[in-house]
């Protein structure tokens, strides 16, 4: 659980909901967390407040892409696990809170910028958005390193063949 606890104190330091999610786990997937910072900074608070995809879901998502993702166009089975992992972490963070979209996790109908005034008065980011960024975390934990078993709608091959029980095992 350190990575969860990591990005939470990061989130709680200022960096945006994406950043928190990536540097956490960036040793793991052998990237600089200067690095981290600056890939994913463009991607917090709905993708530069535009209240899309979640900074947390899009940074979890790009650790599963630099753990999982096929280096070939032609590794149909790298993409296909790719995608069930991106899937089943979208699906366990959406039942955990409604929606991956930022505008609605935060109960904005429209796009965030005329709202966000109001966000900001509200203190919305640090009361709300510290629990997205915990349950991605988590949830990313429990995918590479303890879900006992794949998902259903999994059923492409462990690359290399080995059957490790769980996505890494």
């Amino acid at each position: 659980m350190a990575n969860v606890q990591k990005a939470v104190a990061l989130f709680a330091e200022g960096f945006n909901c994406s950043q928190a999610i990536l540097s956490a786990f960036s040793p793991s997937v052998g990237m600089t967390s200067d690095t981290a910072l600056k890939v994913a900074s463009g991607l917090g608070e709905g993708m530069a407040t535009l209240g899309e995809a979640c900074g947390a879901v899009t940074g979890a998502l790009m650790v599963l892409g630099l753990t999982y993702g096929p280096t070939s166009a032609h590794d149909r089975a790298g993409k296909k696990l790719l995608y069930a992992l991106v899937r089943e972490f979208t699906k366990q963070f959406e039942s955990r809170n409604g929606s991956i979209l930022c505008r609605k996790l935060l109960g904005f109908d429209g796009e965030m910028p005329p709202e966000l005034k109001l966000a900001v008065e509200m203190n919305i980011h640090q009361n709300v958005c510290p629990k997205f960024v915990r349950d991605a975390a988590e949830v990313l934990t429990g995918i590479l390193y303890g879900q006992p078993k794949p998902p259903d709608s999994w059923d492409a091959e462990q690359p290399g063949g080995a059957d490790t029980g769980g996505f890494l095992g």
